[in-house]
């Protein structure tokens, strides 16, 4: 009974000394266990949370999308002024003013443009009679001087008459900037097609379309350049005229009887002398019509008498005595 005991009782204390390696194994399986379960739930809570930010972006966004597209706007806006083109406009004026010197005048008008960094590209005077003189300027001055060059000259003296114009050729001065950069892209496609041309026929046309498409390109470099001088420098065109000294017009005096004496005798003599210039230019055709008049009068004249010649005589009649 003894040994049976002992027999029965060795595989407990074997179980006995099995049974922490069991438990040691069972809880460093549970331990990685909780370990991954836990990773996987912080990653799980990570992506929960994201997702969650970003559909509360996306949500934001969608319910201040105008409000948020306020500052892109603004932004733009604030950038504009930099890219927008610059207006363009060509700007003329006429004035005509009554001055007691024209000479004066003229180089006061003179001083006043160049002073203004301008000048004067026409200027005519003419002497009506021996003390009246008139002058004709065209005046070209800077366009951030243009009003205070014609304030200026409008107050050198009696002001008759002032008119202004400004048109716009900002869209004018775009189009033809565009229109030269594509043209000189052209030009530099011509020529590299030149360059990699092998036969004489190629290159030959190559040529031909190269001259064109330059000559149009010095076409619109020849508008951008006038374009700039008429954008940059205002015209203004300025008419003096000095005052009689009656202060009337010479030209509005009544008529009287020695001018309208003097004005009937240049009136005859006119008359008089185209007279003549039509009797000479017919006189041939009137000579040729009384050469025509006379041979036929003479014709007239002979005819009958060669018809009652040749008429035989009536019978019974006595023949007409010999001679």
């Amino acid at each position: 009974m003894t040994v049976g005991h002992h027999t029965r009782g060795r595989p407990p204390a074997r179980s006995a000394g099995r049974l922490p390696r069991a438990v040691l194994a069972a809880g460093l399986l549970a331990v990685l266990l909780g370990t991954g379960a836990c990773g996987a739930g912080d990653s799980a809570v990570d992506r929960g949370t994201a997702a969650s930010d970003d559909k509360a972006v996306v949500s934001g966004a969608e319910r201040d999308g105008p409000a948020a597209a306020r500052p892109a706007a603004g932004a733009t806006s604030e950038a504009a002024p930099d890219t927008a083109a610059a207006v363009h406009v060509i700007r003329t004026a006429t004035l005509d003013v009554e001055v007691t010197s024209v000479p004066k005048a003229v180089a006061a008008a003179r001083a006043t443009a160049e002073g203004a960094g301008g000048l004067v590209s026409e200027e005519t005077t003419e002497r009506l009679d021996g003390t009246h003189e008139t002058s004709h300027l065209v005046l070209r001055v800077p366009q951030e001087r243009y009003e205070g060059v014609l304030d200026e000259l409008a107050g050198s003296g009696k002001l008759l008459t002032r008119t202004s114009a400004a048109k716009d050729v900002t869209g004018q001065v775009v189009d033809v900037e565009s229109r030269i950069a594509t043209q000189r892209a052209s030009v530099a496609r011509v020529r590299e097609l030149m360059d990699k041309a092998g036969r004489l026929s190629d290159v030959v046309a190559l040529e031909g379309e190269l001259s064109s498409r330059q000559a149009d390109l010095e076409s619109l470099l020849a508008q951008q350049a006038s374009l700039k001088d008429r954008t940059s420098l205002a015209t203004i065109t300025l008419e003096l005229s000095e005052p009689y000294a009656d202060g009337a017009d010479p030209g509005d005096e009544d008529t009287g009887f020695l001018d309208a004496l003097g004005g009937g005798w240049d009136a005859f003599v006119t008359t008089l002398r185209w007279i003549t210039v039509a009797i000479g230019a017919t006189a041939p055709f009137l000579a040729a019509v009384a050469v025509l008049l006379v041979l036929g009068r003479l014709l007239r004249r002979r005819l009958p008498r060669r018809r009652t010649q040749d008429r035989p005589p009536a019978p019974g009649a006595q023949a007409p005595p010999a001679p």
